[in-house]
């Protein structure tokens, strides 16, 4: 064996792959996927399920081969006209959740053209499954944000703001105790993302408690995972995203902070996203934009 067929044989994906699940909740043919995740999420909160969604920025895997740096959020848009934006982090930064609602009010704020009316726009609710473990006062696996009074919480100042973190990282940290508070389609959902790779077909339709929609994201997963194209894909992602995060960490550990402006900087000359140069360099997103 090759030393380069073994260096692919040793890539591990997970279900987190922000790669793999662009490119499951995306396709076209995969809306009963996205809408049961989507559901999931909502009835563990009390809402009511939606009948139907559709995906506003399809994954596309020609333009992502060109450009490693892509934002692979995935934004839809139910039957009700209310707005989603659902991600993946694996890792945390300084700005995570600055970034997580930059994100919220650029997707918010999109709505409007010239001429538009306020009381037009329409809510976007966030869904975040976080890899890391975040917010450790909470016990809660599914924690929902909203805006609300300080003094009575029953007050809402609008129901166009939700955000809703999976806090996958913290359930793998209590050794999966939680999981079973949460409502059924979501706790399968939970299960797939942190047994998916290993669980054989038979347990993950344990742990799915025989969802057909999980099972079907499971197959996905298997043939992502062993697709060729995709795995190179995934490689590529990983190998930008750690020079990253390497060109940042020695400038912090050399302590050259001004070092970070100037990556800062020159991402910026190059039109990045501004919530990437965050994430990458760990800088406020308001420094960020008054870079020049």
């Amino acid at each position: 064996m090759s030393k380069r067929s073994k260096k692919t044989d040793d890539l591990i994906i997970e279900p987190t792959s922000d790669l793999f699940t662009a490119s499951l909740w995306s396709a076209p043919k995969n809306e009963p996927i996205l809408r049961d995740f989507v559901n999931a999420t909502l009835l563990d909160s009390g809402q009511p399920a939606i009948r139907q969604v559709k995906v506003l920025n399809p994954f596309s895997v020609k333009e992502f081969a060109a450009d490693r740096q892509l934002v692979l959020d995935v934004r839809a848009q139910d039957e009700r006209d209310r707005w989603y934006n659902l991600e993946v982090q694996t890792a945390s930064h300084a700005a995570f959740l600055e970034r997580t609602v930059l994100h919220w009010a650029e997707m918010f704020s999109s709505q409007l053209r010239i001429g538009d009316k306020f009381a037009e726009l329409l809510p976007v609710i966030g869904i975040v499954l976080t890899a890391f473990p975040i917010f450790p006062q909470l016990q809660r696996i599914h924690a929902v944000f909203r805006m609300t009074a300080e003094e009575n919480p029953k007050v809402v100042l609008t129901d166009h703001f939700q955000m809703h973190f999976l806090r996958l990282g913290d359930l793998i940290k209590r050794q999966m105790k939680g999981v079973g508070e949460l409502h059924g389609g979501l706790q399968g959902w939970m299960n797939f993302f942190t047994f998916g790779r290993t669980a054989t077909e038979d347990k993950m339709a344990q742990l799915a408690d025989n969802n057909p929609v999980v099972m079907a994201a499971y197959e996905e997963f298997q043939r992502f995972s062993s697709d060729a194209k995709m795995r190179d894909l995934e490689r590529r992602r990983r190998q930008f995203l750690d020079d990253q995060r390497l060109s940042v960490s020695a400038a912090v550990k050399e302590g050259r902070y001004e070092e970070k402006f100037g990556i800062a900087r020159n991402m910026k000359k190059k039109g990045l996203d501004v919530s990437l140069i965050a994430e990458t360099t760990g800088l406020p997103l308001a420094e960020i934009e008054q870079l020049d």
